[in-house]
Order: C-alpha cells, then structure tokens, then sequence
C-alpha cells in the first residue's frame, strides 16, 4: 500500500466544550488551531474540524444493515491497529459510551477478519472505529 495523504474532514457540533471533551479527552486527538466558532483536531494524522452550529443534531435515523446490526449512515473513522483498537475501545468503555453497535470481531478468520464499533459524538455525528487482522486485506474480495 502507498502512503496515504492525510484526509481534511469538517463537521457541525452544537457544543464546542463538549466536542473538546470527547475528541480531546475520550478519543485522544491533540488540538490544534481554535476559535470561537472551530477547533481543529489530530485524528490520527488526518485533520478533523469541528464547527459550533448551536442548532445541529446529527442523529438521523437513517442506517444500513449489516450482520444483523442497523449501521448508522453517514459514518466516518479510521482504520487502527488491532492494539490501537483494543485500547480505544477499553477506554470507550470505561467513559460510558453508549455505542451504536458495541465492539466486535467480523468477518472471523476470513481475509477481510476486522474489529468495528459505532458510537456517536455528543453533537450525533456518527463514528465508525475499526481494525484489520491483516491491514493488507483492506480491500480485499475474498
């Protein structure tokens, strides 16, 4: 696989303070650059902005099955390593998150075997985490 170039993702959350929380203390990321109206965060060296929209709620209905579980569109996230992962995940746990779809291992000795959990951010901005057994089969079809 080639080096990736870091992706720019900006979304709407109706809190500032509490999107510091999360990002910054549950999830991890580093902040960058603020204002009243933004905070930029290190999301696993992808750059991910939040924007204060007081009004906004992002916990639409809309989702996907997918084994048996209703995958919360749209969602976005990043692929970790399976310790990375695991760690989150722990963490998530133990701040109480309330997740979409809890942690769980797919795909079980296929190529395509992952960890994945859906949770949301406190503005409902969709979050999907997962990790690779062998990241090499990100895309494979079989």
């Amino acid at each position: 696989m080639t080096e990736l170039s870091p992706f720019h993702l900006a979304f709407p959350v109706h809190d500032l303070a509490a999107a510091r929380a999360f990002w910054g203390s549950v999830i991890g990321c580093s902040e960058g650059r603020s204002s009243d109206q933004w905070v930029d965060f290190d999301f696993y060296g992808h750059q991910i902005v939040t924007h204060l929209v007081p009004d906004c709620d992002q916990r639409d209905e809309a989702n996907n099955p997918v084994d048996g579980h209703g995958v919360p569109v749209p969602h976005f996230g990043i692929v970790l390593s399976m310790p990375e992962w695991q760690a989150l995940a722990d963490r998530l746990t133990a701040a109480g998150t309330d997740f979409a779809i809890a942690p769980y291992i797919r795909f079980k000795g296929q190529p395509g075997e992952q960890a994945t959990m859906f949770f949301r951010d406190p503005s409902g901005n969709a979050i999907e985490m997962k990790a690779f057994a062998d990241r090499s089969k990100l895309f494979a079809t079989s």
